[in-house]
């Protein structure tokens, strides 16, 4: 069972906001902290994340014990983790869908490349041929309400959709999805759910409710291991 707190935009363009947002998702029971490298990225803007950014983020994952990983959005984010002992890499669906080859170049590199698949319109799903992709089912709406979301796989496995990325509100959503057999549950992470610097942190989890979304979630997974 692995739970990602997706960072995201959340740090508001602060490295010292990141670093509290990596530690708070240590505290908080998750494997992975994941940023967001191209999206909205150039210099000046919220999002802007360069090399030394991105190899504090790393030293700062490192100390904590957390995994680093980032969504790649362009070919210079990821000729910018080129060299960066990073263990696998996470494609948003918008990468999926708009720039098709990046992703192909990404996926031949052969590390573990996790897929949300929120914007992908096709039936048959890409890369089925490489044992080193493992897709998320998601609803890109942000937020994402029940009534949204009535059409979430009744059962997640390994051959199709392995985990679930959330933008809905609050963690009932997510653990659902566990009892649905999701192995990855990615969420949304924040320190306050009322900043509305963007729109994400309103579906956002606090490390409050991340603590309890790991706690039970795991809780739920092993048991439904035991195939009873």
């Amino acid at each position: 069972m692995i739970f990602i707190a997706e960072i995201g935009m959340n740090h508001n363009g602060n490295l010292d906001l990141a670093f509290e947002l990596i530690k708070q998702a240590k505290y908080a029971g998750a494997d992975v902290a994941k940023f967001q490298l191209g999206w909205r990225g150039k210099e000046g803007e919220l999002n802007h994340i360069d090399k030394s950014w991105l190899l504090q983020l790393q030293k700062w994952c490192d100390y904590f014990e957390i995994e680093l990983m980032v969504s790649i959005f362009t070919q210079d984010a990821l000729l910018m983790t080129r060299g960066m002992n990073l263990k696998r890499y996470k494609i948003a669906s918008r990468t999926l869908k708009d720039n098709f080859d990046l992703v192909e170049e990404i996926v031949k590199d052969g590390k573990e490349t996790i897929i949300s698949l929120g914007m992908w319109e096709d039936d048959k799903l890409p890369f089925l041929d490489k044992d080193n992709i493992k897709y998320l089912w998601c609803k890109s709406k942000y937020p994402a309400t029940p009534w949204d979301l009535i059409d979430m796989p009744k059962e997640f496995s390994s051959e199709k959709y392995y985990g679930y990325s959330d933008h809905s509100i609050g963690i009932e959503i997510p653990l659902l999805a566990i009892s649905r057999g999701a192995k990855i549950i990615e969420k949304h992470f924040t320190l306050d759910k009322s900043d509305t610097t963007i729109r994400d942190h309103i579906l956002s989890t606090t490390p409050d409710e991340f603590r309890i979304l790991t706690q039970v979630g795991r809780s739920m997974s092993k048991f439904l291991d035991l195939k009873i």
